[in-house]
């Protein structure tokens, strides 16, 4: 959390409704909130329990896994490059007094150079789909890792299926997330992940698949990696 005296307070008012649209559950990020107590519970059971790990969340977005990692012990920093989540979720983390949390603008290659081996787990939550180059964002992940430490990511996978439930459908269909929220180009599969990760020097240790029934709007974990999936991985 940042300290009171280096914030404006105009900045705050400034974010407060953004902030409380990013932090509603009921808004376009209803997914989001979803979501995270899942994998929240996945990522714990994988790393031995996030309490006291030093932790980075790359591409944090509005806090939402960074906030609940912290909640739950871990030291978190929170990084992105866009700056107006990242003041939502300065916000957020102050009004609930949230202990353990920073947050920074800045690039995973850029905090990779500056603190390498820095981390006991890296997050990296739905942000790879959205960068042009990811391999070179796993390598960050990678070196930003200590010898021993996990790296967890998630994306979407491609094929025909994830075309239709993560774009026709969640986009076009149920307006779950906005019209142009992802390209189908940009999607990875599950052997391209683990190929980054493996040339970054890392191994692969699990992984599992996120999916949703439209009709209960319900959310849950499987083996089925063919749409949403999480793969966790490990420095030796």
């Amino acid at each position: 959390m940042l300290p009171m005296s280096n914030v404006d307070p105009q900045e705050l008012a400034k974010f407060s409704e953004l902030a409380h649209r990013w932090w509603d559950p009921e808004s376009e990020f209803r997914p989001l909130h979803q979501i995270n107590p899942l994998r929240l519970e996945w990522i714990d059971a994988r790393v031995g329990g996030v309490a006291g790990k030093r932790t980075v969340d790359v591409g944090c977005g509005g806090g939402i896994l960074a906030e609940s990692m912290a909640r739950r012990g871990a030291q978190v920093l929170g990084i992105d490059l866009a700056g107006k989540p990242l003041k939502v979720a300065q916000l957020h983390a102050m009004e609930a007094g949230v202990q353990g949390l920073a947050y920074r603008e800045v690039a995973a290659e850029a905090l990779a150079a500056e603190q390498p081996g820095s981390f006991d787990l890296v997050t990296c939550m739905e942000m790879l789909e959205h960068v042009p180059d990811p391999a070179s964002t796993v390598r960050a992940c990678a070196q930003l890792v200590k010898p021993g430490g996990w790296v967890i990511a998630s994306t979407i996978n491609r094929n025909a299926k994830a075309f239709l439930f993560a774009i026709v459908g969640a986009e076009y269909v149920l307006r779950m997330l906005p019209r142009g929220t992802h390209e189908y180009a940009k999607f990875i599969r599950p052997s391209e992940l683990a190929r980054h990760a493996r040339e970054a020097g890392l191994d692969a240790v699990a992984g599992c698949g996120l999916e949703y029934n439209p009709l209960t709007r319900r959310y849950w974990l499987s083996e089925d990696q063919s749409v949403n999936y999480m793969l966790a991985f490990r420095r030796p």
